[in-house]
């Protein structure tokens, strides 16, 4: 077996534990691994003693022992992780169906009819379950919701309804002594 090998950390302890407090969940066990370095100072820590210490595996620690010997602390905070995929639809496709979600009379009955609805007016071709998840996360649609109005529902019919019902609804407060304030 081989002796472990001896890194020689420049930065104080101070200094790593600052490190440490402002570094992101991807960066930090690599901080954490020059504390424990630096704390044993002049005896070199076997990577997997290091690796067990962390609660990571040998091989990161490998690689990142090799990372801050060839570029310093500034080498080993980072990283080529660039974050998310870029939305599948744009910002005027998104407005679009969110206004076609948020009509109560569009007529959709469910995710399959929006699913066609994109193809014909977006000339867009997306999986049903990207589109289902884009929906969920972007507008808090579910797909076991009531219509909040009915399609052919005429609003000067209701309008009529309201009024007319009306006077019925203030004469029997008036019987059981209520009154109304408008």
């Amino acid at each position: 077996m081989s002796a472990p090998k001896n890194l020689i950390v420049k930065e104080s302890l101070i200094d790593l534990k600052k490190e440490l407090k402002q570094a992101s969940s991807l960066i930090a066990p690599r901080i954490k691994m020059l504390i424990e370095i630096k704390k044993s100072d002049s005896v070199g820590i076997s990577k997997r003693y290091l690796a067990q210490l962390i609660g990571v595996n040998h091989n990161s620690i490998q690689t990142w022992r090799t990372m801050y010997q060839q570029g310093g602390l500034v080498l080993l905070k980072s990283h080529k992780k660039t974050g998310f995929r870029p939305s599948i639809l744009n910002e005027t496709e998104h407005k679009q169906i969110a206004a076609k979600l948020n009509d109560p009379s569009n007529g959709l009955t469910g995710y399959k009819e929006l699913l066609e609805w994109v193809k014909l007016e977006m000339n867009k071709d997306i999986k049903y379950n990207t589109l289902l998840k884009y929906c969920v996360r972007n507008f808090k649609s579910s797909s076991k919701v009531a219509r909040k109005s009915h399609i052919k529902k005429d609003e000067l019919l209701v309008e009529a309804f309201k009024k007319t019902l009306l006077k019925p609804v203030k004469t029997s407060l008036k019987k059981r002594n209520i009154n109304l304030q408008k």
